[in-house]
């Protein structure tokens, strides 16, 4: 099985500061991939590079086998690549259904749209409401309250369902649980199960090991700028991932069978 999304040999360099070095990735159709690393390890700017934030200074990334180059994150969302950040880049004074549609609103068909850029408000509000149901976050009665008025794990669930009405090829999320309590972590962790039961791919960032043990297929580690090593979450245990992530125990080799994931 080939990878819907590889990276060979990343470099990235901050001035002296090396971020990425000749560093490689995949990430297998269907299946939830998390990234660990300690703090510094360079696990973000690898996930930028891969979805348009900075462009690395050496190396090639593919997407569905095609070679692609982004320059910015719109390049890799036109693509079909969503990133959910941490910050989570919402809007608290709109609408959930704004907030859906920030950047790509729909216009009314014909001159009221093309000519006098009128939105076509209800067709972004069925949109909205109808995702939202896909995933089974409808218990937010309103698709027309504001952001702010939502619990975090209702904020996260809205920025997760964007991502996954919008990411045609993969999903990425960054640390999704890491502000939320036990009850709305759960749910969250219940949304990446069916965002990737519709057959998207998920690059999972997180420091919770419970959660990145009970959700993810494969595990990328990562040391130093590299991805030092993938594992099975089932053939190690949360101080295994943590001694290799550290250094304190010596990494796996990375056997061919590793690329691809458990059937």
């Amino acid at each position: 099985m080939e990878p819907i999304l590889k990276a060979k040999n990343l470099v990235k360099r901050y001035g002296r500061v090396v971020a990425l070095d000749r560093c490689d990735f995949d990430l297998m159709p269907g299946e939830i991939l998390a990234v660990i690393g300690d703090n510094g390890a360079g696990k973000s700017t690898l996930i930028k590079a891969i979805s348009g934030a900075v462009v690395p200074d050496a190396g090639d990334v593919w997407l569905d086998g095609r070679k692609v180059s982004f320059h910015s994150p719109l390049e890799a969302r036109g693509a079909g690549i969503e990133t959910v950040y941490q910050t989570l880049a919402m809007s608290p004074a709109l609408s959930i259904a704004d907030n859906m549609f920030m950047g790509r609103e729909l216009r009314k068909p014909g001159i009221m749209g093309s000519l006098f850029r009128q939105l076509d408000r209800p067709a972004m509000e069925k949109f909205a409401r109808d995702k939202l149901t896909e995933l089974g976050l409808m218990t937010i009665q309103n698709i027309n309250q504001a952001v702010e008025t939502l619990s975090g794990g209702q904020r996260q669930g809205v920025a997760v369902a964007r991502a996954a009405a919008f990411g045609s090829k993969v999903v990425i999320l960054d640390e999704p649980t890491a502000a939320l309590g036990v009850k709305e972590s759960r749910r969250v962790l219940d949304l990446i199960r069916d965002v990737r039961a519709r057959g998207i791919p998920i690059i999972l960032i997180s420091h919770n090991m419970p959660h990145v043990f009970e959700v993810a297929d494969r595990i990328h580690i990562h040391r130093l700028g590299r991805r030092l090593c993938v594992i099975r979450p089932q053939d190690y245990t949360m101080s295994d991932a943590v001694a290799f992530m550290t250094g304190a125990k010596e990494a796996p080799e990375m056997a061919p069978e590793m690329s691809e994931p458990a059937v």
